[in-house]
This record gives C-alpha cells, structure tokens and sequence, in this order.
C-alpha cells in the first residue's frame, strides 16, 4: 500500500517543527518506550472516542467558564464552584470535562434501543448525547429552586412493573418530584417526565430546554413553539410535548445569554422560536402555581419512530417487563441493599442487551467482548438464556477470517472471553446443537495458537501472547497475565465444546497446547518473582505488583484454572486487599484513580472462593458506594463516592454484583455445587431467612434457601439436575464443610448464634 512508503513521518516532522510545534515523531517514540513493542500501540476505537471525548471537553472550556451565570449541569455547578469540594482548578486543563460526578441512570424497555439517561439532580437526556430537559421552581419573589445548584437530593429506582426513576428536592420551602419513564404509543417508544412542585407562595414551575448533557455541551441551534403552544420543535427534528399549554414561554440564545436570566421579562426577544448560529439555544415552558394548589405537568418526547419487530401495537411496558423477568431468579437476601441491589441490577442488564450487550448507556455504549463475557454469565446466573444467547450469536459477526473475535484491535484476551462464554452458556443450557458453531470455535482457537510467541532465550516471555493493550485499565501494552489466562480458558473451553460436538479430533493438539502454555506461565511468573520475593502474581513479567496485578487474579476468578488456596492467587489478592484498598474497596491508580467496583468484586470472589471472611467487608463496601438508584460507575471518586471515569452506570460492575450474590448461594468448583458460601455468622443473623433461584448450573437448574432456627441452619435446595445429581457440599465460612448425601435435598448444620 502506498502509505508503507509515502515519507508521511518526515513531512508531519517538517510541518510541525516550521510552525514550532514540538515533532510528534519523535514524542510518540518516546511514549512508546514506556510500553513493549506491539503490533498495535493503541485500539483506534478507543482513540477515536477519547478525540470526541475530549473534544467536548475543548468545547466546555470555551462556554462554561465565560458563561458561569448560566444554569448548568450539576457536575459543572460544582467543579466551577470554589467552594465546592468537588472543584477543581483548571489553569493548565485544555479540556474540561466531568471528573466528579459522573452519576446517571438510564430507564428503559426490554428489547428498545434508546436509553435515556438521568443524572443525580433530575437533568433528563432524552436522545443519545443529545440535549436535556431540566424543571426548576421560581417564585414570583424570586426565591429560587434549582435542583443542579442544590448540595442534595433524593433520587430512587422503582422496579416493580417497570423502571421508573424518582428524584425529589427540597429547599426554602419549595419542594419538586419528577418520574421519568419510558412508555409506549401504539408500539413507538417516548420518555415521559412528570414533574410536581409545592410552593409556599406564588410562582412558577418551569421547563427549559438546555443544550447540555452530563458530559457537557450538546448543540441546539433552533427551537420554536409548536402552533398550539402546547410543546416545542427542537433542531428541525424532536418533538417535546407538554399536557397542557404553559403560561408563558421564553427563547434565547447565546448572544442574549441564558433563557433563565429571560423569565420575568414583559418584552421577551424571542417569543415563539430561537436560532442560535452558536448552539447554545434554550428555552422554557412556564406554569402557574401557588401555595393552595400545586402544579403539575406531564412532558412527552417521542424517541423513535421504528417499531419493535412483530411487537404487538396494543402490549404494555409492563407485560414487556413481565414476559422478559418470567423466569429470572427470585433474590431474597434482606441484607445491607444487596437482594435489591442484585434486582435493579438485573433489570440494568436487560435494558443493556437489546441484541448485543452496551457495557453502558452511554459514554461506553458500544461492544466489548470483555463485557459481554461478565454480561452473559450474569444473565445465566439469572436463568435468562435467550437473551445470553442473542450476545452469543452477534459474536460470529466479528469474526475475522483469521478467526479473531474483534470488538477493538490489539486486544489478545477476546478470543478467550468468547469460547469462554460460548461453552459456559452450553454448559448451563445442556445444549450439544449449534454445530454450526464448531468451523468458528476451531478457528478462534487457531488464531490463539497462532498468537503465542516462542522466545525460548527469554523465560520471562517465552510461550505468552505478545505484547497488546489487554484490558485498559492494566497499563501501557505489555505481556500481560490477563490476555494468558484468558486464551488458556478459552482453549479449554473449546476443548470441553468439542467433545460435546463429538468432533474429538483437535482435542489432543490442543490439551498440549493448554499444558505447554501453563507451563510458560509458571516459568513466566517464577522468573518475575525471583528467588527473594513471594509469589505474587504482577500484572505483566516486566512489572513489580501494583494496582494492575488485581488484572491476573482471573486464573482464580472467573477462569478457575487454579484450585482456591493456590499460594499465588491468595498472596495477590491478600497484597491488592492491604495496599490497594481504602475502606476494603478496590483503589486502581492506574487509568481509573478512582475506586473500581467490579474489580474489586474480583478481590471479593477470589476470598469467597477460599472461605476467607474477607470477601464480606469488601461486598459490604462496594453496596455502600453504589448510588441511590443502585447504580455505580466504573470509578468512584475516593472522597466525594461519586463517579469520577467511565460511564456513570457501568453494566460490567452490574453483572458482576449480580454473580457474587448468586455465589454466596450456590457455586460451581469443579464437579460440586458449593451452597451458602457467601454466608458468614454476621449475615446469617442479620437475615435470619433468605432464598435464591432457580439458577442455571452447568448440573442442571437450582434454588437455594437457608433458615436460621434455634441451634442450626437449615438449609435446603431444590434441584432440576440434567444427568446424574452432583456433589453437594454446604460451606458456611467458620463452620465445618458438609458433604449431602445422593438425593439429599435439605440438612440441618450445627450452629451457635452469635452474641452481641
């Protein structure tokens, strides 16, 4: 190709240096030494989404600050603020984007593509990165309500027939609540927002349109009144209707400044459209109220105008609802949010995984194959197949005809996550069809061999994947453990699909190539230990133990390849719990600075795994961090609890609270099914009572409940087993481990309750 020879290096070198800019050439090479050679430095997608990421952030920079008398997005109220503890200074920031509060929640409808989000103070986004819709209270003497200016609020999810997200506020006497939902019109979804306010005194409960999300600026160049004044047109292209026509309305735009500083004035500049060259258009709807009644108003955005296929015109939200949950797993586990968090996290991943799974509504809306791999195993744990199926069968679509699973290019771990995944839901399906599967499986497994790398002068390398960005959260490219392990359990599960198949005649080559493969990696990790260090494991052989390391416990989570007590898998998580850890959650200071959750569910799950108590102050932990709304985001700010990188309702950490709660019920470790693991004295009085199920197992379905009575635990346990029942065995952490007998389905354990 002609870009191998064009001297394109020595020109952009030429331009850059004449116009005295520094030689990027030359600046890459030096970045580039921090990292080990790679085929590829960085996944194009991400860098394309970091420019548009930060490129809002060059926009923010040059409106937020100029414009500071402006109503703005709660995230910005308070990094502006100087006296905010979410501030920060931004003399040398060329960019300003949201690094305090990322904190949002999306509703939505089983099957629909469009999420809206909600941020921590009611700003609803009703289209993706689109503009929002926000509600203020102004009295007639100009006391003031604006919920993104307020130190607090109230927000819930409600998930009893549908997800309705509640924000409440309070301030001076003045009170607001507003319901946001998706709701259907004859098969064609909208967002509706109710908004109720009660005053003191006189006044009005507006509307206003603003061009800005949580992340920041989001264009709006003309808005005009619709001709029964009942609603707007925005952009030539999105209705917003309104239940009832308003008493006033006001336009502005950017040269007139906000439409806030608009709302008393008797000779408004734009009564009934705006158009803003800028983007900076806004707009309000105002309704009467006063202290004998107070106002309401319903508001109405049509998402899109495709309908589900084959959707029913006359169905409701809530029988969508119902007929996607009918045979999830029941969770009854009354301790510290974590039963109701597991349930609003099972209905976050449904409305995620449409057709293939978003690892968030929306700065990470689009496809990881590392995602997807925790998604799928947390919609088996909740007995929802069909729908781990529907992700499975988009994998195919990304193949290469090398056989690479792509979802972003350097990445060496896909490969694995997607046998991975693929044998784990035949497994818990008992499923052998699908043998058009068995052309794609075999050459997944090719590119995996393919990709090792013999180095035999270079022990520390020597049989590992090369160089790759991995997981990036890990670090600069490098030969992480992370990619091995994976592509080893992805062989593995290959190795089990195939026999299923009965196409046995790979099988050999590649248990040979599973066992060459541990042993470079037991090479590999004694070199990097060296004869004077304990085992534990780093992120990569060429990295002392840090915060990455938290990258290699998947040998023992999720993976299983080592036994639990294995030294090396307790030593790194005992290292990662002592040093990276504040307040028994997960601080990862590479990338993220922030406290992560789903990694540090990582922590907990290799603790629970081997009975160490451990794995409850860190559960604990994470449920306290999780929002209002029983959301997280992918990093928590370690002192404000609030989202601080990724997107603010991160689906991976989601999935991942909801296996740890199925594992303290009921685990699968090799032939046996371990029940009640996750349950410590500590819980066990607390609940007195809980239940699970029916959960998929690779044995067949089952559901687990446990009683606490006098002077014992009752456990019992209802099982659907495909063949042959397999080893039960009861494992409360601090009391012996009882193995059932064959057709045993309840037993009584010993158990002194702890006093106070």
């Amino acid at each position: 190709m002609w870009w191998k020879w064009f001297p394109w290096k020595f020109i952009l070198k030429k331009v850059a240096r004449a116009q005295g800019f520094i030689d990027p050439i030359t600046l890459l090479s030096k970045f580039n030494q921090f990292a080990q050679p790679s085929e590829v430095w960085a996944p194009v997608e991400l860098m394309r989404a970091g420019a548009v990421f930060h490129a809002r952030g060059l926009i923010n920079s040059a409106v937020i600050q100029h414009n500071l008398d402006w109503v703005w997005p709660y995230w910005a109220e308070s990094q502006f603020d100087p006296l905010d503890h979410s501030f920060i200074p931004r003399a040398f920031s060329i960019t300003h984007i949201n690094l305090t509060h990322r904190n949002w929640t999306a509703v939505g409808i089983p099957g629909f593509f469009d999420l809206p989000i909600v941020d921590a103070r009611g700003l609803l986004m009703p289209f993706f990165d689109s503009w929002s819709i926000d509600a203020w209270v102004i009295l007639n003497n100009n006391v003031q309500l604006i919920p993104s200016r307020l130190p607090n609020g109230e927000q819930k999810l409600l998930t009893d027939s549908s997800i309705q997200l509640v924000s409440s506020f309070s301030e001076k006497n003045i009170s607001l609540q507003s319901t946001i939902e998706m709701q259907l019109n004859n098969g064609i979804p909208y967002c509706q927002l109710k908004v109720n306010a009660k005053v003191p005194s006189k006044g009005l409960l507006i509307i206003s349109l603003r061009p800005y999300n949580p992340e920041g600026i989001s264009f709006v160049h003309q808005i005009q009144s619709l001709q029964s004044e009942k609603g707007w047109l925005v952009n030539d292209k999105h209705f917003v209707f309104f239940d009832k026509k308003p008493a006033l309305m006001r336009f502005s735009d950017y040269k007139h400044g906000d439409v806030f500083h608009w709302i008393h004035s008797t000779a408004p500049v734009y009564p009934k459209k705006v158009n803003c060259e800028v983007g900076l258009a806004t707009a309000l709807a105002a309704f009467e109220c006063s202290s004998k009644e107070s106002a309401a108003v319903v508001v109405k955005i049509l998402l899109t105008e495709n309908k589900k296929h084959n959707l029913n015109p006359n169905i409701t939200v809530n029988e969508i609802w119902k007929e996607n949950l009918i045979s999830s797993a029941q969770c009854n586990l009354n301790y510290k949010r974590f039963g109701e968090l597991f349930n609003i996290a099972l209905h976050s991943l449904i409305i995620h995984t449409p057709k293939e799974s978003y690892a968030g509504p929306y700065t990470y809306r689009r496809f990881w194959f590392r995602d997807a791999a925790f998604i799928i195993s947390a919609l088996l744990c909740a007995g929802l197949p069909k729908r781990a199926l529907h992700i499975i069968e988009t994998f195919f679509e990304r193949q290469t005809s090398e056989g690479y699973f792509l979802s972003q290019e350097g990445e060496w771990d896909s490969n694995g996550q997607a046998l991975w995944s693929i044998n784990k839901y035949m497994k818990m399906v008992n499923d052998s069809a699908h043998k058009e599967w068995y052309e794609p499986v075999c050459k997944a497994c090719q590119w995996i061999i393919k990709k090792r790398k013999f180095q035999t002068d270079q022990p520390l390398v020597n049989g590992l994947l090369p160089p790759g960005f991995s997981a990036e959260h890990l670090g600069p490219n490098d030969y992480y453990y992370w990619d091995n392990f994976w592509g080893i359990a992805g062989l593995k599960a290959a190795v089990e699909m195939m026999t299923t198949w009965n196409r046995t005649s790979l099988v050999h080559i590649i248990e040979k190539e599973i066992d060459d493969w541990l042993k470079s990696v037991d090479q590999s990790l004694s070199h990097a230990a060296g004869p004077f260090r304990r085992p534990i494991m780093p992120a990569s052989p060429f990295r002392r133990p840090d915060s990455g390391s938290v990258g290699s416990l998947a040998v023992g989570y999720p993976l299983q390849i080592w036994k639990p007590a294995d030294e090396r898998l307790l030593l790194t998580a005992d290292y990662l719990f002592q040093n990276c850890c504040i307040d028994n959650a997960f601080y990862h200071n590479i990338s993220h600075s922030g406290i992560n959750p789903y990694l540090t569910l990582h922590i907990a799950e290799v603790f629970l795994r081997a009975s160490d108590k451990k794995f409850l102050d860190i559960a604990e932990s994470i449920a306290s961090l999780s929002s209002q709304t029983g959301q997280w985001p992918e990093a928590i700010h370690p002192q404000l609890k609030s989202g601080c990188m990724g997107d603010g309702q991160h689906i991976w950490a989601a999935a991942e609270w909801m296996i740890f709660v199925r594992n303290c019920f009921v685990r699968e470790e090799n032939n046996s099914l371990v029940l009640c693991q996750g349950f410590c004295d500590k819980v066990i009085n607390a609940v007195k009572e809980a239940h699970f199920g029916y959960t998929l197992t690779k044995f067949g379905s089952v559901k687990v409940s446990l009683k606490l009575q006098n002077d014992s635990v009752h456990v019992e346990w209802d099982g659907k087993w495909f063949d042959s029942e397999p080893q039960i065995i009861i494992n409360i952490p601090g009391v012996q481990s009882i193995s059932a007998e064959k057709r045993q389905t309840q037993c009584d354990i010993p158990y002194k309750k702890e006093t106070e």
